[in-house]
């Protein structure tokens, strides 16, 4: 709960910017649930369709041909607009969906995009069992590197379960993750040997909400709200902006006018980065290295007792007693 707090370094970005931004474009057609992928019904996520729900046992038609305009239309305009305007994209590309496309994965690998890993199916992972979860992030790693030709740098499931940050981060294959939405800076976690690198993601500048309630409705609607989020964060410096995108949504014509605008909008401007995940991890890791120290909220009780037993007249009972209460990273500070 208490991230940085009022210790949040004052971060000045590659060639003097203000802000980092991150295009995030989610690859997911092709991933998504379907009975011809061996699943039990078809999607019901992310679409154009007001209410949609699974059709157990069928292929739901339009369902098919939404999430296939994301593919075939969707994803060549975005190419368009970021190739001519020579703008980093990451990828966040579905291993099954990636295996689908490999026209489109020729086109990211041409356009020097970063192709991280986004799971090997766009399906909820909530209640799939940690021995399943960890044999499909395996797998996912596998088929990627595969269907790409290189492993994948960075993941991101998604709909994810609560065991993914720290089974994603326990492969040791990742420089970053970012199944968190917690921060506007990366940060490090400890997860057991490891310091895993978290580029925290958003779901709010983000173009799934054209497909949600409350959401955009207009393209102004969400390019208004990026060009507004972008003013903030210029004013403050030193913090990262995500955006996500999906094919089958920004990539209608109506929806990427909005886009276009805010694009417009940070040329005009000035101030930003735009960079991958991968370029903003090499940056966090070379200049903010993770530095591990003793944490109170860590200690057994005879370390913490030991270390501050003496701090309130010399009385070790009322440090048994802070021990007994919560410790959390929240109490690794002074003031805590």
């Amino acid at each position: 709960m208490i991230g940085y707090g009022p210790r949040a370094p004052r971060v000045v970005w590659p060639g003097g910017a203000r802000v980092a931004i991150s295009l995030v474009l989610n690859y997911e057609e092709g991933g998504e649930n379907h009975i011809l992928h061996g699943d039990a019904q078809s999607e019901a996520f992310l679409s154009d369709i007001a209410g949609a729900a699974p059709w157990p046992g069928q292929r739901h038609w339009n369902m098919d041909s939404i999430y296939e305009y994301g593919a075939r239309a969707g994803f060549w305009r975005l190419h368009r607009l970021f190739t001519e305007r020579a703008l980093p994209v990451t990828i966040y590309g579905v291993a099954t969906a990636l295996a689908r496309s490999p026209e489109q994965v020729k086109a990211m690998k041409e356009a020097g995009w970063d192709i991280a890993s986004h799971g090997l199916k766009w399906v909820e992972h909530r209640d799939m069992p940690e021995a399943e979860e960890r044999a499909q992030i395996a797998e996912a790693l596998r088929l990627h590197t595969e269907v790409v030709g290189e492993p994948p740098r960075g993941w991101y499931t998604g709909r994810c379960s609560v065991d993914t940050v720290a089974l994603t981060a326990a492969t040791g294959a990742l420089d970053w993750i970012s199944d968190t939405y917690d921060d506007d800076l990366p940060y490090w976690l400890e997860l057991g040997e490891r310091d895993q690198l978290v580029i925290p993601y958003t779901l709010e500048a983000n173009d799934m909400r054209f497909a949600t309630s409350p959401g955009w409705v207009t393209g102004q609607d969400f390019g208004q709200y990026l060009i507004d989020s972008y003013e903030t964060l210029l004013a403050e410096g030193g913090r990262m902006f995500s955006i996500g995108l999906h094919c089958r949504l920004i990539g209608r014509p109506g929806k990427l006018a909005g886009l276009v605008r805010f694009l417009d909008h940070v040329a005009e401007k000035g101030g930003a980065w735009f960079a991958t995940r991968s370029q903003i991890a090499d940056f966090w890791a070379a200049t903010y290295p993770s530095l591990r120290y003793e944490r109170p909220s860590r200690m057994d009780r005879d370390t913490f007792v030991a270390r501050y037993g003496s701090i309130f007249e010399h009385s070790p009972w009322i440090a048994e007693r802070a021990w007994q209460l919560e410790l959390g990273p929240a109490h690794d500070t002074a003031a805590g």
